[in-house]
């Protein structure tokens, strides 16, 4: 079978929620399909740009284990972890004497990777009572969601064709109302905060963090944001199992008590990624180390780029600990300006 009869098992159309859940998750898709590249074949994340950022969130990771008090078990959570590289990337750039306190995860939903580190545990979905650092990169976009036109549910086909459907629920509608008002076409966000919030349940203390495309109620898009990507380029968001199906997220709407936005230029500006360039003089003393700093920075300014990677959000959310590394707090950075 090819991918559009592979996926799905009820009949079309549908709400949008329960076309992405077949279309990225059903049998045949996207992102559980066998012998797949993974999210990496297909655009172009922060953790596929530069080891930079594996080596940020090390850093964090560091930073946690501090104001834990250097705990014996050490959890790192990499959730929605593709194919493992940034948990896999954050455990070679750890010092050994803490590598060998981490406990590591990849929760993702497709089948473990042949030749992933043996110590990485890949689960389905985040442990309970974790004491370290949770961190999703990118993965609340690819949490299905409905998508609402005028208070009535839109609805598509395998082929990708619209079409109107009912009214909204009560949930949805109060969801619409406090969180995304005013008419026109709007994404419901409710199963994101709901699946944020679970797994925030699952840290007894430490630090939970998501990254992703978003917006706030200060900046929502007039016209909602769903798309699709496939081989790196950007296409219409057909649910039929051949491409991405994403939405930015409504990250303030996730937001818990206590909890930081942040952009990721300021983020990782705090975790010592910068874009600056190396000094000149270090050309003539040092040719190489001159060269490799420079390459450095270019990846650094990819990822912090104003209009790219740099605008991504953060929100980091503590349990038990302080939001966010504060000046002086010991191992890690400075605060953020937010």
């Amino acid at each position: 079978m090819n991918a559009v009869e592979d996926v799905g098992d009820g009949a079309l159309p549908v709400r949008w929620g329960e076309a992405m859940e077949a279309a990225l998750y059903g049998p045949g898709g996207f992102y559980v399909r066998p012998g797949g590249p993974g999210p990496a074949g297909h655009f172009r994340t922060s953790v596929h740009a530069s080891p930079l950022y594996a080596g940020a969130v090390a850093r964090l990771l560091r930073w946690v284990d501090g104001q834990l008090g250097h705990p014996e078990g050490l959890d790192l959570v990499d959730v929605g972890a593709g194919r493992g590289e940034l948990v896999a990337g954050v455990l070679r750039a750890l010092p050994v004497e803490v590598a060998v306190r981490v406990r590591p995860y990849a929760v993702e939903r497709a089948a473990r990777p042949e030749g992933l580190d043996p110590r990485i545990r890949w689960v389905a979905r985040p442990p309970e009572g974790m004491t370290g650092l949770l961190f999703a990169n990118e993965w609340l976009d690819n949490v299905p969601l409905d998508v609402a036109e005028d208070g009535r549910y839109v609805l598509v086909g395998r082929d990708g064709t619209e079409s109107v459907g009912g009214p909204v629920s009560p949930a949805d509608r109060a969801w619409l109302e406090r969180w995304w008002p005013g008419p026109g076409r709007r994404e419901i966000g409710r199963p994101r905060d709901e699946a944020w919030r679970r797994a925030v349940a699952g840290v007894d203390r430490g630090l939970a963090v998501a990254v992703d495309y978003a917006h706030t109620a200060a900046d929502r898009p007039a016209f909602g944001t769903l798309t699709g990507f496939r081989a790196g380029r950007e296409v219409p968001p057909v649910p039929d199992g051949t491409c991405d199906v994403t939405a930015h997220v409504a990250l303030d709407a996730c937001a818990g008590p206590g909890a930081v936005l942040l952009t990721q230029r300021a983020a990782l500006g705090a975790l010592g990624v910068s874009g600056a360039r190396p000094p000149l003089a270090l050309a003539s003393s040092d040719p190489a180390a001159y060269v490799r700093a420079l390459a450095s920075a270019g990846e650094a300014a990819e990822l912090t780029a104003r209009g790219g990677l740099g605008d991504f959000r953060w929100l980091a959310e503590p349990v038990g600990l302080p939001a966010w590394p504060e000046p002086g707090a010991g191992p890690g950075p400075a605060a953020p300006s937010v």
